[in-house]
């Protein structure tokens, strides 16, 4: 007689070959997927989170009313780590990606990790090189296994320099976008490349530098519809994760602008608009082409906004594990198998589309490293509760808080609240519940302690600045990407008060997107 944990083994396995082959058995199977993924936008950003107010995101909440909305969807509280998890089913420590690419160039998140900045043979300080590892096994190379052809369109931000870390290393066959944290919408240049202080161009078509004007939002979206037009007749199954640099900063305003550009809310508002007509275009290029019936359309957020405001009724903000960190809108949209404009409780996870997309596209689950994602087919299309009661969202050696939620309850630090009943966070009740304290304290430990050994990164960015993202990239460097570059860094500052950089400094503590200014906390 089987022991009971292997029977249950058996069981779970049994029945998720099952729900594989029946989907991809099943009439109107291996769907199209394209996940959209909104980049710092705020809980109450979204029209039909806030159905009391003139609402700013028309294709939202048309989305929506066609869709189902998940109540407690959850994310890391930052962009990589989301990312991360999203593309490996799994939580961001186990992969590093709780830590930036970025953040090995900066003296006080290297201070976080026992680290000393990093100098090239020629002294010049520089960047250790971070990413996902390859080892990885992602959603791309799952899905393209099993037939699909598999794009990402937009912001990468799991590595930035070595081939094997760009998108078309990690399981896609087409790229379009950029690779690291934050561009310029118009000029396409990121604002620093720590710890170097002056821009880098960041703008690729298949990894090689392409020169295009115009915004970057509608350019993404541009792309994205050709891209889906180019599928017609085609009866290859398509996974695109089209990852929006919108609405993160810088504050640029769209063309056209009517209003002062130095009116945030205004910029913030008509930005967040810009995106929404930019995600109706891919809605409208799904169903124009004759997509829609047979594509299964995610749309959701990669982490909390940087203003309160926008997270409200929740507290918190992006960079913290406070509910307005960590809860996103989040909308899916299969017709026939997902009835429209309905709601649902339970606890989701970014990381539970991994097996998800798996499991509708009829592919293989067995993997070498196990992952944390749960497979939410039965949830999402077949009634079901979701299977989930637990999500990690950061432990220690983590940038932000050691953080879990279990149930209706949610540790951050030594701080508890009851989620079910104090939503917005306002009341620690940790004194009156000093064994479920321990008890989860002690669940963080022991997960924690899973984290891999980091290693020591000695592979350095050389040149510390280049002109352009990618090691490849950097042979024949068109004159054009220079001359752009070379105008960017002009306008820049070319002396900083010591300790002063272009970055902020590694956040500490449970209000960790409220730092002081642009000071490095760490000064050489």
């Amino acid at each position: 007689m089987l022991p009971c944990r292997l029977f249950f083994l058996l069981a779970i396995a049994t029945s998720t070959l099952f729900v594989s082959v029946a989907f991809a058995d099943a009439p109107g199977s291996r769907p199209n997927i394209i996940f959209v993924l909104a980049d710092d936008m705020g809980w109450n950003q979204p029209g039909f989170n806030h159905p009391e107010e003139a609402s700013l995101t028309p294709n939202m909440d048309k989305l929506a009313a066609e869709g189902m909305r998940l109540n407690e969807f959850y994310t890391h509280s930052v962009c990589a780590p989301t990312r991360a998890a999203f593309l490996t089913g799994r939580y961001s420590f186990r992969t590093w990606s709780d830590w930036r690419t970025e953040d090995f160039g900066k003296p006080s998140y290297l201070a976080k990790l026992g680290l000393e900045l990093a100098h090239t043979k020629s002294g010049e300080p520089t960047r250790r090189i971070h990413a996902l590892d390859t080892n990885e096994r992602t959603i791309a190379e799952a899905l393209k296994e099993a037939g699909y052809f598999t794009a990402l369109l937009g912001k990468w931000h799991l590595g930035e320099w070595l081939p094997e870390h760009l998108p078309m290393g990690q399981g896609f066959d087409y790229q379009y976008g950029h690779y690291a944290w934050g561009i310029d919408y118009y000029n396409k240049t990121i604002v620093h490349n720590a710890p170097a202080r002056y821009a880098v161009y960041d703008w690729h078509r298949n990894q090689q530098p392409v020169d295009e004007d115009g915004y970057s939002t509608d350019l993404i979206a541009d792309e994205t519809v050709r891209l889906i037009e180019s599928r017609q007749g085609n009866d290859q199954p398509f996974f695109m994760y089209v990852a929006f640099n919108a609405v993160h900063g810088p504050l640029n305003p769209p063309p056209g602008f009517p209003g002062d550009p130095n009116d945030a809310d205004a910029v913030r508002d008509a930005m967040l608009e810009s995106f929404d007509k930019a995600l109706g275009r891919i809605e409208q290029a799904i169903e124009k082409n004759g997509f829609q019936e047979n594509t299964l359309f995610v749309f959701a957020n990669d982490n909390g906004p940087v203003l309160e405001e926008m997270s409200k009724p929740f507290r918190g903000t992006k960079n913290t594990t406070f509910e307005g960190g960590v809860r996103q809108p989040c909308v899916i949209r299969w017709p026939g198998h997902v009835a429209p404009g309905t709601s649902k409780d339970g606890l989701f996870f970014i990381a539970d589309f991994f097996p998800t997309f798996i499991t509708v596209a009829g592919g293989n689950h067995k993997q070498e490293r196990a992952i944390d994602g749960l497979d939410m087919t039965g949830a999402f299309f077949s009634g079901e509760q979701s299977p989930r009661n637990e999500i990690i969202y950061d432990v220690a050696g983590s940038v932000r808080l050691p953080t879990i939620r279990r149930g209706d309850f949610k540790l951050m630090g030594e701080m508890l609240f009851n989620i079910a009943q104090d939503p917005a966070e306002q009341t620690d009740i940790a004194i009156k519940h000093p064994r479920l304290v321990a008890e989860l304290t002690e669940r963080l430990d022991v997960v924690g302690k899973e984290r891999p050994p980091l290693g020591d990164k000695p592979l350095l960015m050389d040149p510390p600045l280049p002109y352009v993202y990618g090691e490849q990239e950097q042979k024949d460097i068109p004159q054009w990407l220079i001359d752009k570059v070379e105008a960017v860094r002009a306008t820049q500052p070319k002396e900083w008060a010591p300790g002063e950089t272009p970055w902020p400094k590694a956040p500490q503590g449970a209000e960790a997107s409220k730092m002081d200014g642009l000071r490095d906390e760490i000064v050489k």
